[in-house]
Order: C-alpha cells, then sequence, then structure tokens
C-alpha cells in the first residue's frame, strides 16, 4: 500500500497527447483544471518538421502555442514529449526538437509517449511484448506494426535511443482498462532490462477521447479508486471532443468537478512516478511480472477490438 503526500487518500493525473489540439480547444480544458487545483501533464510537438504532418494539432514552431504551453508551465502543468513532431523524423531532427524543449522550458523533457504515426517510437508495435505474445499481438493488428518501429534499434537511420535513455526519465507503455492505474501495472515505473534505453516505464488508464475518459473516471470508479487508495494515471487527447465550439463537454466539466473535491493527490506525471520511486526504490521488473503484465495488455486490446 503506498501512502501518499498531505494525508491524500489517492493520486491521480492525466498525461495528454498532443494530437488535435491547439489553443482554441485546449486552453477551456486547462482553465477548468487551474481552477479546480488539479496539476497534470501536457505533451508537446516541439517542432513543426520536414514532411506533411499526420495530425492537424499545433505544434511549438507556432508562436502562440509554445506562448501558451509555457503559461501552462508556469502554473505547475508538466511538460512532455510527444516525439518530435507529427511524423515520422530522422535522428537528427530528434535530437534538434530535443534541444528546442530544452530551450522552450529549460530542462529536457522527464515523461513522454510514443506517437502512432512516427515510425522512430521506441519499443513500440510488436517490441512492446516478448516471446508468443508478440505473435498473438501480431495477430491481432494484421502484422500492420510488426518490425516497424525502429528508434530503439541502433544503426536505424531513426535510431535515438541513446538520446531517450540519457535526457527521458518516464515513458508510457500499457494503457488499462482499470481506472486504478497502479492496480493494473503495480510495478511502475519499472526498468526493463530487456528494453534498455527506456530508464523506466509506466502505464496509463484509458480515456483517448472525452467518451471513454468520461467512462474510466464515472462516479462509481472515482469512488472505487479513493476507497482502494490507488492511482490513476489517465492516458488522453484533450483535442478530441472535450471542446467544441468554446463548449466544454458538460459531463467531463460534472466529472472533474466531483473528482476535485475528494481527497486526491493531484498532480503532474512525473512528480507521482518520483514518489513511487522513492517510496519503494528501483523496480527491475521479472521475466514473470512481464509476461503477465503483457497478457493483461493484450487482454485489454481484444476486449476493445470486440466491444
Amino acid at each position: 500500500m503506498i501512502t501518499w503526500p498531505d494525508g491524500k487518500r489517492f493520486a491521480f493525473t492525466v498525461f495528454d497527447d498532443a494530437d488535435s489540439q491547439s489553443v482554441v480547444n485546449g486552453a477551456p480544458v486547462y482553465d477548468l483544471l487551474t481552477d479546480l487545483g488539479l496539476r497534470t501533464t501536457k505533451s508537446v510537438w516541439p517542432i513543426r518538421g520536414r514532411q506533411r504532418p499526420s495530425d492537424h494539432g499545433e505544434t511549438c514552431d507556432e508562436p502562440h502555442h509554445a506562448d501558451w504551453v509555457k503559461d501552462l508551465q508556469r502554473l505547475g502543468f508538466e511538460i512532455g514529449f510527444h516525439m518530435a513532431t507529427s511524423h515520422t523524423s530522422a535522428r537528427a531532427d530528434t535530437l534538434d526538437a530535443l534541444n528546442r524543449f530544452r530551450d522552450l522550458f529549460g530542462h529536457p523533457p522527464r515523461t513522454m509517449a510514443n506517437h502512432y504515426n512516427c515510425d522512430e517510437n521506441v519499443y513500440f508495435g510488436s517490441a512492446r511484448v516478448s516471446g508468443v505474445r508478440r505473435i498473438v499481438y501480431n495477430l491481432l493488428t494484421g502484422f500492420a506494426n510488426h518490425r516497424r518501429f525502429v528508434g530503439h534499434v541502433p544503426g536505424q537511420p531513426l535510431f535515438w535511443g541513446d538520446a531517450c535513455r540519457t535526457h527521458v526519465t518516464y515513458v508510457r507503455n500499457f494503457v488499462f482498462g482499470d481506472v486504478n492505474t497502479l492496480r493494473a501495472c503495480p510495478w511502475m515505473p519499472y526498468h526493463d532490462p530487456e528494453r534498455p534505453f527506456v530508464n523506466y516505464w509506466f502505464a496509463s488508464s484509458e480515456g483517448a477521447n472525452v467518451a471513454s475518459f468520461n467512462e474510466r473516471i464515472a462516479e462509481a470508479n472515482q469512488d472505487r479508486l479513493e476507497e482502494e487508495e490507488g492511482a490513476c494515471i489517465m492516458y488522453t487527447h484533450f483535442g478530441l471532443g472535450f471542446c467544441e465550439d468554446g463548449r466544454l463537454n458538460p459531463r467531463f466539466r460534472r466529472l472533474m468537478e466531483r473528482l476535485a473535491r475528494k481527497r486526491g493527490w493531484f498532480v503532474p506525471v512525473a512528480t507521482l512516478l518520483d514518489h513511487l520511486l522513492a517510496t519503494r526504490g528501483r523496480v527491475e521488473i521479472s521475466a514473470a511480472q512481464r509476461t503477465a503484465l503483457e497478457w493483461r495488455w493484450l487482454r485489454h486490446k481484444l476486449r476493445q477490438r470486440t466491444a
């Protein structure tokens, strides 16, 4: 059982992927979080990139977007990394993006999440799982992501795993349907010796868009998270339906207001993971633990397909 600071009963935060997000549709969400006293993690694309974007979300090469994100950082939000930009980037561009991040925010990113449209992702696609689970994953995905992502493969033009290990502390991996992320992944943050270019991995709870986010933090799930004294790291894209035509989704607003009234520890992702690491020490995941985690994630993916 983890003891949370200041007598809090549970921990809650969000890692917000940059997809489809602009100042127009993102600012109302973060205004609400600010007013409620919640501090979370907003990821960015530091550069626009050289190719056609895979997504219409803004990057830090748009000055108004960079200024807004820096304002969020000053308010206590953590800024994370969602790869260099929304499309595949060569090693040199990824390194330039890491430098751009440091110049904007004063330090390298402490947390990151791979972006599906970037082939330089580290340990992504079929590389996320091991042994027979890789075969199962490839069958579930039609082999679309088999050996596609090569950011962790030395010698590849897209390789940047060494820089990831040097600069990034925590990388998101598996996403689960349980609001209590810590129950689904009790070892996080953990190091996986089979994936040495990542210092520590963390998991998240499913909430990719406003509908699934609201489902995950529905009233009963909030109450259970508190009763279990657990920790939730929501995976989401605040650019996907949370604010439309300048109006916040009303159920999202009500659920967040209800959550904020509870005795939760509402801090950014890195702060939460730092606390877990300081409390339990470095966790190096065992083969048996890795096997259990990978099967749990594959079952979640299968349920999503058949839902």
